[in-house]
């Protein structure tokens, strides 16, 4: 490894780590009033969806039906049982499926 990317490697790390700490630090004893609370709460949710969503949309543009079904899965199952593994799998298999039954 090269010697110079040592202090590359540690200055990139403690310029991500400062902009998350000092929240932490500053901001402890605030309470957060509860709406903006919500609101806070909703970004990772909106922000999934619009990283994910056009995605799916996009995956298989001959036969969309196959993306939304697998979504559908994932939507469904993740609402009841929750995880990761499952859904996903169950998402791909389900438009893996669909995808092959439709030729």
């Amino acid at each position: 490894m090269n010697d110079t990317l040592i202090p590359l490697i540690l200055g990139m790390a403690a310029v991500t780590y400062i902009p998350r700490l000092l929240p932490f630090l500053l901001l402890n004893r605030l309470r957060i009033p509860h709406k903006v609370n919500a609101f806070l709460k909703a970004i990772p949710v909106a922000a999934i969806g619009a990283l994910i969503v056009p995605g799916v949309l996009t995956a298989t543009p001959d036969m969309p039906a196959a993306a939304l079904a697998g979504m559908g899965f994932t939507l469904i199952y993740g609402m009841f049982r929750g995880g990761i593994i499952v859904p996903v799998l169950g998402a791909v298999g389900i438009s893996w499926l669909i995808l092959a039954l439709a030729g």
